[in-house]
C-alpha cells in the first residue's frame, strides 16, 4: 500500500525497514502530467473511433448544389460565355462591365 501526498509531491509506502518515502520535482510532476494526458487521449480515441465509424454514416453532398439560401451570387453583372462550341454544358461567367484603369 502507498499513500501519494499530491501537495508535497511525496509517495510513502512501507518497506522492510521503515517508510520508504519517493520525493519529486513539480516540472517532473507536470511532465509526467502531459505524458499521462497524451496516453489517456490516445487510449480513448482508439476506443471510441471503431464505435464512431460504425454509428456515423458517410454522406458525399453535391458539390454542384448550393448549401443555402445564402449560396454565392456575384455583385456585378455578368454573362455566360461558352468555353466548348461543341458542348453547351462547358460555360464561364464573366463581368460585362470593365473597370477603368
Amino acid at each position: 500500500m502507498a499513500i501519494p501526498n499530491y501537495n508535497y509531491l511525496k509517495l510513502k509506502m512501507l518497506g522492510p525497514n521503515g517508510v520508504i518515502t519517493v520525493s519529486s520535482a513539480f516540472s517532473h510532476a507536470l511532465m509526467c502530467d502531459h505524458k499521462h494526458y497524451e496516453l489517456a487521449t490516445v487510449v480513448v480515441n482508439l476506443s471510441e473511433l471503431p464505435r464512431l465509424g460504425e454509428s456515423s454514416v458517410l454522406v458525399a453532398s453535391d458539390c454542384n448544389q448550393p448549401t443555402s439560401s445564402l449560396a454565392f451570387h456575384p455583385l456585378e453583372e455578368t454573362m455566360v460565355v461558352e468555353i466548348d462550341p461543341t458542348n453547351p454544358t462547358k460555360t464561364v461567367r464573366v463581368r460585362t462591365q470593365l473597370v477603368a484603369k
